[in-house]
């Protein structure tokens, strides 16, 4: 990934600048890839990622050919980023699209996530990919994602995030993240507070586009018993899937199938609520995932029969609340320092803790952590084991601890490249 890895370097110095202008000129310098392909657009603080695999899956089982993915952020390699046909891109075939994105004057001033962004384009266009699924990387409005020539808009479970960038009121992010709404586009918003649902409504009916409440149109019953993603926040991201094959099907994008929730038993996202053994790993990093995480964790009731949690934040997070959240389902704490320069030390994040009620201390590593927890032993346990460590907090700590107990779904042999180590959005 040499020449990737080495822009993403420079290009991570930029920051994040929130607008549309630099993303528009850079396509059309590129011969606007972003509109060859139809998208499924996806908004939200949390789930998006989830749906995003699920409509994938799903759609592929249909028979759809070369359908795309794009997804951040990555757990260890950038290219888990891309899926073109269920199979994620290889690294030759990225950088080669890469290497024409990188080819024009215009984007040498896009940030790191534009760049790959401009990058899923020129894939997505290259394979004539009949169909794209695209996550959002930060709010809505003024994302990159949000050049892209959508035919439905999908909108996940919003919660304060990002409160910096978004606003400090949950209207003022639903605001942003309704941002995706297109005149005359279909969108779908899955289960969330009235607030939520009271803005984007009224989004939907400023621009003529037909809206779509999740829980109106989708059924809990309608979920396949062989869904393969665990917890119960992905079963409310199942349900929002299930709601967008409806009104695709409906509005015609894609074709009746006899079979709605075909594909639901194959879908891999790893890092939320993933088992292995008695171990728990989930990218929980912020209040309504540490809430939708402890939802998961009473109904298995393992607010009884408590965890070891193994933990590590980025210092932009709340960590406090979050730790608030899941001290009633935890004996002990190990904090470890996250693989990401916004890391908090260890032991900071072992003395925020103790404020939350835990007994707690630092490891000096992640390998430390897993000994110190005894997630190593409990790992190796079999499919029906009872959970006995959490780890959570980031989702590079995610990333770093399934490779680190061997249960990384993709290829991640080679080593991290030094700008994969920033990973940002």
């Amino acid at each position: 990934m040499g020449r990737l890895c080495e822009e993403l370097a420079a290009r991570g110095m930029h920051g994040m600048k929130l607008g549309l202008s630099p993303m528009r000129e850079a396509c059309l310098s590129l011969g606007s890839p972003e509109l060859s392909c139809p998208a499924v657009h996806i908004a939200g603080t949390n789930g998006k990622g989830a749906v995003a695999a699920i409509l994938d899956a799903a759609l592929g089982a249909r028979g759809l050919e070369n359908v795309a993915r794009y997804t951040s952020p990555h757990l260890v390699k950038i290219a888990e980023r891309f899926f073109i046909g269920g199979k994620r891109v290889d690294d030759e075939e990225l950088e080669s699209a890469a290497e024409e994105v990188f080819a024009s004057e215009k984007t040498k001033a896009l940030t790191y996530f534009e760049t790959l962004t401009a990058v899923a384009f020129v894939l997505f266009s290259r394979r004539k990919s009949p169909l794209a699924v695209l996550e959002c990387g930060l709010g809505g409005r003024l994302d990159a994602t949000n050049v892209c020539n959508s035919v439905l808009s999908v909108i996940t479970k919003v919660g304060l995030d990002h409160c910096d960038w978004l606003g400090d009121t949950i209207e003022k992010i639903s605001a942003e993240k309704s941002g995706i709404i297109r005149a005359g586009v279909p969108v779908v918003l899955g289960r969330n507070d009235r607030a939520v649902r009271a803005v984007v409504e009224s989004r939907a009916k400023e621009m003529g586009a037909p809206f779509f409440y999740a829980p109106d149109i989708a059924d809990e019953s309608e979920i396949p018993s062989s869904f393969s993603l665990e917890g119960l926040f992905n079963r409310e991201n199942a349900l929002t899937a299930i709601a967008a094959l409806k009104v695709l099907e409906k509005s015609g994008v894609i074709a009746r199938a006899d079979n709605l929730t075909a594909g639901f038993s194959d879908v891999v996202w790893p890092g939320r609520f993933h088992r292995i053994g008695g171990v728990i790993i989930d990218g929980a990093h912020n209040p309504p995932a540490a809430e939708a995480l402890a939802s998961s964790l009473f109904a298995l009731g393992l607010n009884k029969e408590k965890l070891v949690l193994v933990a590590g934040f980025c210092g932009d997070k709340d960590v406090e609340a979050v730790l608030q959240t899941l001290a009633p389902f935890v004996s002990r704490a190990v904090a470890v320092r996250t693989d990401n320069p916004r890391s908090l030390d260890a032991n900071k994040t072992a003395s925020l803790m103790r404020q939350a009620g835990m007994e707690a201390l630092a490891a000096s590593s992640l390998e430390e952590a897993l000994i110190l927890s005894g997630a190593r032993e409990f790992s190796r346990e079999g499919g029906e084991a009872k959970p006995s460590v959490l780890i959570c907090g980031s989702l590079f700590l995610a990333g770093s601890a399934l490779c680190a107990l061997g249960a990384m779904p993709y290829d991640s042999s080679a080593a991290l490249e030094p700008a994969e180590r920033l990973r940002p959005l």
